[in-house]
């Protein structure tokens, strides 16, 4: 007896591209992408020219120091977080060569000459943690924002972001925001 040969069915595989490509679309379309979430920061425009290189009277710069278990070092003095944005105001503010008309500070010559001359900078540890690291930042930022509104008031009789551009800007002039964020190091723990 003859042994018949059986036929292997075949597949139509003829529309398994159809079926990948629109499964391909369906993930695309259905799948959410993760954002970089960040601290909005305006960087200085790009110049080719080198920049010259500037003296700064260290009784100019408010040095913020963050180690690695979050402690505050504010010109060499421990500090809490509470004590931030009151002692940035009052060295922002200092007007201690009397030069700004409009600054209110106590005019201490151990402190900033003006606030066209008052640096902050804000160095933190590899350590700090993220929270801090944000906080300190927006207690600083909430300093020149409470002066902005202090002086928009006295001035214009409105808060701050109730001004038209010309205005903000004659604001940010007497008010300019100087902060130095230096890159982190391991200064401690």
């Amino acid at each position: 007896m003859a042994s018949k040969k059986r036929a292997v069915p075949e597949i139509n595989a003829g529309s398994m591209a159809d079926i990948a490509f629109l499964l391909l679309i369906f993930f695309l379309v259905t799948t959410t992408m993760d954002v970089d979430k960040g601290l909005l920061v305006k960087l200085p425009p790009w110049t080719e020219e080198s920049s010259e290189e500037q003296d700064i009277k260290e009784k100019n710069i408010f040095v913020v120091l963050v180690n690695a278990q979050n402690q505050l070092l504010i010109e060499d003095e421990y500090a809490s977080l509470e004590d931030i944005r009151r002692l940035a105001k009052e060295f922002i503010d200092n007007n201690g060569d009397g030069s700004c008309e409009d600054c209110r500070g106590l005019r201490d010559p151990n402190s900033s000459d003006n606030p066209r001359k008052a640096v902050i900078s804000l160095q933190n540890d590899r350590g700090t943690s993220y929270k801090t690291f944000v906080t300190v930042r927006n207690e600083l930022l909430g300093a020149y924002a409470e002066l902005r509104n202090d002086l928009a008031e006295r001035k214009y009789g409105r808060d701050y972001q109730s001004l038209n551009e010309t205005d903000k800007e004659a604001v940010n002039e007497i008010y300019p925001q100087f902060i130095s964020e230096a890159e982190p190091v391991k200064i401690g723990g």
